[in-house]
């Protein structure tokens, strides 16, 4: 996917109550393979253990800024098990 159309969604920005809603529907509109990006000015550890509850093996969290007052992680939809080819978004 090119960095130019990747989704980014910095939460600094949004209310708190907002936040994980956006994520999470961000996250679900992706197709396998694609990412988006999470800005924040902490760690959002707390944020990957939900990732982890609610898509076990489903996506990849990789850090491209980690502080310390700024982070960034790139949250990638990984395929479903079975290799899917991406063409229904991975549902």
């Amino acid at each position: 996917m090119s960095t130019a159309t990747l989704p980014v969604i910095d939460v600094r920005t949004i209310e708190p109550r907002q936040r994980h809603a956006l994520i999470f529907s961000t996250f679900q509109s992706l197709a396998a393979h694609e990412a988006m990006e999470l800005v924040n000015d902490h760690d959002p550890r707390p944020l990957y253990h939900q990732f982890q509850a609610q898509y076990p093996g489903r996506f990849a969290w990789d850090y491209v800024e980690a502080g310390p007052e700024t982070w960034r992680v790139r949250i990638t939809r990984l395929a479903p098990a079975g290799g899917c080819c991406g063409g229904c978004g991975g549902h």
